[in-house]
């Protein structure tokens, strides 16, 4: 059984991608064998942070709780909104508080939009940066366009079966990552 932690980046009010962080919650918990928890950033609520965790003489509960559940994931999947081309400074602020403990450390990215494109921009820069602290990621993602089209605010997809089965190639993917991550 893998754990999977998924990050819902957005701390937006009436933010839409954390419905397809439900979503993959209740995919993962249905379909795999897989412990699966949303760290929510929203609920989070972290400071600007002014230094990496092991910089910080007294970090907070929360950061510690935050990184040990980082630690331990099997893999961990980002669901991020794009805004203005971009993905949201809560994430970039919790990507930058941890470093060694995203090192070869599986990780797979759903990026959503409001139009047409999926967040691909956003995407692109999470791959480059995960790829930098020597994340392991690969090429499978799940953008998601019209995102308010697409789930309802409980995670539930408009078209289950097309979702599902486009789910099922990404996590495929992910799981084969996550087994080798383990050799």
């Amino acid at each position: 059984m893998y754990t999977i932690s998924i990050i819902s980046s957005s701390i937006r009010t009436g933010r839409k991608s954390h419905n397809v962080a439900l979503y993959f919650q209740k995919y993962l918990s249905d379909h795999f064998s897989a412990n699966v928890e949303i760290l929510d950033l929203k609920s989070y609520n972290f400071p600007l942070f002014e230094a990496p965790l092991k910089y910080q003489k007294s970090p907070s509960l929360d950061v510690l709780e935050f990184k040990n559940k980082i630690i331990a994931s099997d893999g961990v999947i980002i669901v991020s909104p794009e805004y203005n081309g971009s993905f949201p400074a809560s994430l970039k602020n919790v990507i930058d508080l941890l470093y060694e403990e995203w090192h070869r450390k599986p990780v797979a990215f759903s990026t959503v939009s409001s139009g047409d494109f999926g967040g691909l921009q956003a995407l692109t820069q999470l791959q480059f940066i995960f790829w930098k602290i020597r994340a392991w990621t690969f090429t499978a993602n799940f953008p998601v366009a019209k995102v308010q089209d697409k789930f309802d605010d409980y995670g539930v997809p408009t078209n289950k079966q097309e979702t599902d089965d486009f789910a099922k190639l990404f996590i495929d993917e992910f799981f084969e990552c996550i087994k080798s991550s383990k050799k």
